[in-house]
Parts: structure tokens; sequence; C-alpha cells
């Protein structure tokens, strides 16, 4: 264990076996759920490390422990048990120069943040090929990494101005939980694991949970931050939370079918007694649009 990462690692292990209020389950959206990983016995040094911690510790060494009250290694985002956010205005500082971020990679934004194919996207997609190193963009501590159903190799930061940024579909994970980081070290290799049609980074800003679109923080095409700071109001995360409620909750009256394995457009138009042509034309699609599974689809 090398020294940057002797002291963190402790911590994860102490904190995370002493939260058993946690919930310890993926929400849906966010991958489903996972199983609990299996952490290696503490050494009696570890043991002898960890055996007075307490919450000044935690406050002391965790990034941003003052706002979440857990450090959780195992859960991606708990949104239901997260702190609420009740300011009017918070401002969060980024840096003190516009270059203070170091871009994940260097390739071009192929899919925004918002709806998409009738879900919410709560990142952004950047181009990269398998192989790819994948950077931290800000400093802080690794508080996951992990292998996730639907992210595949996915790695999460957590940045002392109490930002998370997630980093998806890695090829290979070069971090572990508890390691301190700079902004510019590797984090990964770039991949396609996961639920995931071509390599590519999906790349995510959270606050307190709730998702940010990184655009608004930083600027992809010149790779530079584009304000020194960022201003959270109460209505930040209102069309987020809209969006995720929409795509969980149908209208009353309409009726979807969630895209699984084998399903093609005119299966479907037989199955509910709907032409291929009205299916397209009601959820916004073409014939010859490639089906994703997991897309909900208007057949009413």
């Amino acid at each position: 264990m090398n020294s940057r990462n002797l002291i963190p690692s402790l911590i994860v292990a102490a904190l995370s076996w002493s939260q058993p209020g946690l919930a310890q389950v993926d929400r849906p959206d966010i991958g489903g759920p996972e199983g609990l990983d299996i952490y290696e016995e503490l050494t009696e040094e570890a043991i002898e490390t960890t055996s007075n911690w307490d919450v000044n510790d935690s406050l002391t060494f965790i990034p941003g422990y003052d706002m979440y009250c857990h450090w959780n290694t195992d859960v991606l985002f708990d949104r239901l048990s997260s702190k609420p956010f009740h300011h009017d205005t918070l401002r969060i500082e980024l840096g003190m120069h516009e270059c203070d971020i170091a871009m994940p990679c260097d390739g071009k934004l192929t899919s925004p943040f918002g709806m998409r194919k009738g879900r919410m996207h709560y990142g952004v997609d950047l181009d990269l090929e398998t192989g790819d190193p994948v950077l931290s963009a800000f400093p802080g501590m690794v508080r996951i990494s992990k292998y996730n159903k639907t992210f595949g190799n996915v790695v999460v930061v957590r940045h002392y101005n109490g930002l998370e940024t997630l980093y998806a579909h890695l090829s290979k994970r070069s971090v572990e939980p508890g390691d301190l980081i700079d902004a510019g070290d590797t984090l990964g290799l770039g991949g396609n694991t996961g639920r995931s049609y071509g390599s590519h980074l999906h790349f995510e800003v959270r606050f307190l949970d709730q998702p940010i679109d990184p655009a608004t923080v930083v600027d992809i095409e010149h790779g530079s931050l584009k304000a020194l700071h960022y201003d959270l109001y109460g209505s930040t995360f209102t069309s987020s939370i809209a969006a995720r409620t929409a795509t969980t909750t149908p209208a009353v009256g309409k009726k979807y079918h969630v895209i699984r394995s084998g399903d093609t457009l005119y299966g479907l138009s037989r199955r509910y007694g709907v032409n291929v042509r009205e299916l397209c034309r009601i959820n916004g699609i073409r014939e010859s649009s490639t089906l994703s599974i997991g897309q909900r689809l208007r057949y009413r």
C-alpha cells in the first residue's frame, strides 16, 4: 500500500463498517442493485490506527464530510438519504484560475446532459479510444472504485468544495477508495464496459448526490472553467428532479413499454395493435431507429 493511501484506506474501512443505517443498494435509475464490496481484514496496524477515530478526524481528513455527514464507499449516489439543499444561494469555489481543471479526456462532446431517448441522461459523454487515460478533473479523494452493471468500471471522486465527479465505462481502474489525488491524476483507462455501445467516457458532476450539467461548470470545448465559482440556487435541481419523476411516473392515460432484448418496432406494433408509423410518431423516432435496452417506448 502506498503512503498516500495508508490513512485514507483505513478511513474507508472504518467508516464503511460503522454506518449500518446507510442504504446499501444503488437506485434503479443509476445502475440497479449491487452487492457490498468485501474488504480485506484490517491488519494489527490498521486496527490500532483506527481504534480512536472520531467525527473530528472525519471532518479533518475526508473532503466535504461536513456537508454529507457520511463516507459511503459502496452506493454511487443516494439521493433519498442525502441532506436536502435548503440554501437560497450557495457559492462553490472552483479554482483560482480558469485553467484550474483537468479535462477527464481530450475527446469531443458526443451526448449532452438532459433527456435522451425518453430517459434522463445525468452527465455528458466524451469521445475517447479504449486505453486512453482518464484524469480527475479536480483534487480530492476517491470514494467509489468498483464495477457496476450499468456504468461498468466506475470511479467517483469527492472534491474539497463538496462536488463529486463520476467517470464511467472504464476498461481499467487505477485507484482505490481513500486515495488522495490531484487534478490531472490518472483514475483509469477509457473503455466500453457496462451498458455502453462504443468506447466513450460518461462524466457526471453532482452536489449532495444531485446532478449538475457538467457543461455549466466546464467549457468542454476549450478545457477550462466557465467561471471561478459556481452558484447553486434552490431551483438548480428542479429540472432534473422533474425529469426523473417524469421518466419513472408515466402520465395518466399513457401506456409505455420498456425495451428488452429482441424487441422490434414491428413486433411491438403487433403486440399492442399500433402500426409502426404511429409508434414512431408518438415517440419522435424513425422506423430505422435503433431501440436501446431499457428505453421506454410509448404505445398509447
